[in-house]
């Protein structure tokens, strides 16, 4: 979870509308250089960009994407257009209406998820692919080291904080703080929660595309035997005490994906890009430099 900034700021992104033969799709754009394709299995974007896709803004073209259902792009027909393996289909229908030859994908949590899909469906459409705070398989929701495990000692309160926002009975200042709460469970220190959200951004939940993921899709989640056949040049990272996604679901991804490298943040969380700045800048450093 990263919260939705309610400020007002500078650094706003270029709207645009991209037209498909799978719907129109809302695309936000910013930054120079080689074309990078940005996105979250269920968040909306808007002008104020997202913190993650803003690392990226000194060395790629970044194309901030609204999925079905999210922001101002097409709605879905049908269920299964929720889909993982219909949603790189239409980012693939994006890439091809904006004419990019090839481009570059970086996700990080159900976005670093969506990016493993992508690379082995469509293996000459990437040049390059960054997989952070991620998994394989739906284990990790077993795993007592994350907050989604029944056997984890935040998994109860974390229960009730879904509660609370998808609710209508709470206020929104309450729906604010639930979703603090539960960003906080994600951070290697709490106490840093206003530095690290301080500046104006975007990608709050859309619950519809969360649901399908949670109910239709995670319970059979396994994608550990397709992952060898990606052959994009791929970064896995993760935050060495990652509270979702666990570092051994990272170092898992590492091992099946050839052409893979392993970045460990020693002090971070599920949120590397905010907890530890320098050392992510680092990371996109050597990323652009892969071949």
């Amino acid at each position: 979870m990263i919260p939705q900034s309610e400020k007002g700021g500078e650094n706003m992104w270029e709207q645009r509308f991209v037209n498909t033969d799978r719907g129109q799709f809302e695309v936000f754009v910013s930054g120079s250089g080689e074309p990078l394709c940005v996105t979250h299995l269920y968040s909306e974007f808007n002008e104020r960009g997202n913190y993650f896709a803003d690392m990226f803004l000194d060395s790629f073209r970044v194309y901030l994407i609204n999925l079905k259902e999210a922001g101002n792009s097409s709605r879905v027909k049908y269920e299964d257009e929720l889909s993982m393996n219909e949603t790189v289909n239409d980012l693939e229908a994006i890439r091809k209406a904006l004419d990019i030859d090839k481009w570059s994908f970086a996700g990080h949590s159900t976005g670093g998820m969506l990016g493993l899909v992508y690379g082995f469906t469509h293996p000459h459409s990437l040049k390059r692919l960054l997989v952070g705070g991620a998994t394989a398989t739906n284990v990790y929701m077993e795993h007592v080291d994350s907050i989604y495990s029944e056997k984890n000692p935040n998994n109860k309160r974390l229960k009730e904080i879904f509660s609370i926002l998808k609710s209508n009975d709470y206020t929104r200042e309450e729906r604010i703080q639930a979703g603090r709460e539960w960003t906080e469970m994600s951070l290697y220190n709490p106490s840093r929660f206003d530095e690290y959200f301080s500046k104006p951004s975007s990608g709050k939940v859309v619950h519809k595309r969360l649901d399908f993921y949670s109910y239709e899709e995670l319970p059979d989640y396994d994608i550990r035997d397709d992952i060898p056949n990606i052959i994009t040049p791929t970064i896995i990272y993760c935050g060495k005490h990652d509270s979702q996604c666990p570092l051994v679901f990272s170092q898992e991804i590492h091992q099946l994906v050839p052409k893979s490298r392993l970045y460990v943040f020693e002090k971070s969380n599920h949120n590397p890009f905010l907890e530890e700045k320098e050392n992510f800048t680092e990371l996109i450093n050597d990323y652009i430099k892969l071949v």
